[in-house]
């Protein structure tokens, strides 16, 4: 059989190295020898002795998912072999976290991670009750952590000299050193008026950065358990 569709470009070869790296630029491969950690329904394909199994977030973390729709619902993956994971088609990226890095990153953008990473639920300070995401995930420790995004996604350097603002819905992640608070740059006439769609935005100050994605969230489809 021939055709366009066995190009090399697209044939999966033998993996070169042991853990994360990604196979296209809309999935990650993972060569597991023991254990990782993925969002629930994001396996494509797998390869090997390997089994599948739910994680709970416990009563907190089903609830902080219940009041916000957001959460990380995640899957373990145990033993030996290799499997892809993509979420939609949408682009994938890998981040390397070093000891004492912590990076704070909406559920929504989340695909898989080394069993390495330690990782809370926390809720955005001072983000009230806003619609951008109430609580997101803290990653810490060292490892691998495998991020989808829509589109490629723009990186913003922060500075204590200039402070960032983002749109809540396109947010994707954060230094967790910067301080966050929500910033409105409407005012009320202008938004009993109508407005312009740009109500409340996050404000980011200090020293880091925050990564965004170039669309607005969409809804969450229903989560298949």
């Amino acid at each position: 059989m021939k055709g366009d569709l066995f190009a090399s470009e697209y044939m999966v070869q033998p993996a070169a190295a042991p853990g994360m790296t990604v196979q296209n630029a809309k999935s990650i491969r993972y060569v597991i020898d023991g254990e990782m950690l993925a969002r629930q329904g994001a396996m494509v394909a797998y390869r090997g002795d390997l089994t599948f199994e739910r994680k709970g977030q416990g009563v907190g973390g089903m609830l902080k998912r219940a009041v916000t729709g957001e959460g990380l619902p995640v899957m373990k993956v145990r033993g030996r072999g290799e499997a892809w994971f993509a979420q939609e088609a949408q682009n994938v990226f890998v981040v390397d976290l070093e000891p004492g890095d912590v990076f704070t990153v909406n559920g929504r953008n989340i695909l898989c991670f080394d069993a390495s990473l330690s990782y809370e639920i926390k809720t955005v300070k001072g983000a009230g009750m806003s619609g951008g995401g109430l609580f997101n995930s803290v990653f810490t420790g060292q490892g691998r952590l495998g991020l989808i995004c829509e589109g490629n996604p723009l990186v913003f350097p922060v500075s204590p000299q200039q402070p960032m603002y983002v749109d809540t819905d396109a947010v994707v992640g954060w230094s967790a050193n910067l301080r966050t608070s929500l910033h409105r740059s409407q005012s009320l006439g202008s938004m009993i008026r109508g407005g312009s769609g740009e109500a409340v935005q996050l404000m980011l100050e200090g020293e880091g950065f925050v990564v965004v994605r170039p669309s607005e969230a969409t809804p969450q489809k229903p989560q298949q358990h």
